[in-house]
């Protein structure tokens, strides 16, 4: 199944493009043009795999959108993309407190963007993989992790 990306942004102009970039890409896309309809489009299955968000959104803003994504246990893992224009320190930090995993100032490259969003899914998938238990030998009281080239004793 193709990766789902949801695209908040309250100007068509940008959409449009954005939405077009992403299907020649072989990606599925979703849109919301504010806030309320983003988070209801995140929660429908199947979720997407990255959300990009602008922040200045009409009714509420990108920051409290991502704030709730990450506090809902359904939508906490998913992604998210601050694609905006708002480029001051300030707003990348506020916005990487909040819990975006990446954040782009307008105006940007569209294929950087694409580029972006298929890195942060990878990073996503390898952090939810299982981590492999170590293979631990024991010798009395040595105990070693050949692996993890540890020894305790």
């Amino acid at each position: 199944m193709p990766e789902m990306i949801l695209i908040v942004d309250d100007e068509p102009e940008l959409v449009r493009p954005l939405e077009f970039a992403f299907k020649r890409e072989g990606f599925q896309t979703r849109i919301a043009h504010d806030g309320r309809t983003a988070l209801a489009r995140a929660a429908e299955l199947p979720r997407p795999d990255v959300v990009l968000l602008d922040l200045m959104l009409p009714d509420i803003s990108g920051t409290e959108v991502c704030r709730r994504l990450k506090a809902d246990p359904s939508t906490r893992s998913i992604p998210v993309i601050m694609v905006t224009a708002r480029g001051e320190e300030i707003d990348r930090v506020v916005g990487f407190e909040v819990g975006a995993d990446d954040y782009v100032v307008k105006p940007f490259s569209t294929r950087e963007l694409v580029l972006r969003a298929r890195a942060v899914m990878r990073r996503n998938v390898a952090e939810a993989a299982p981590v492999p238990v170590a293979d631990i030998t024991t010798f009395g009281r040595l105990r070693v992790d050949e692996g993890g080239h540890r020894v305790w004793v």
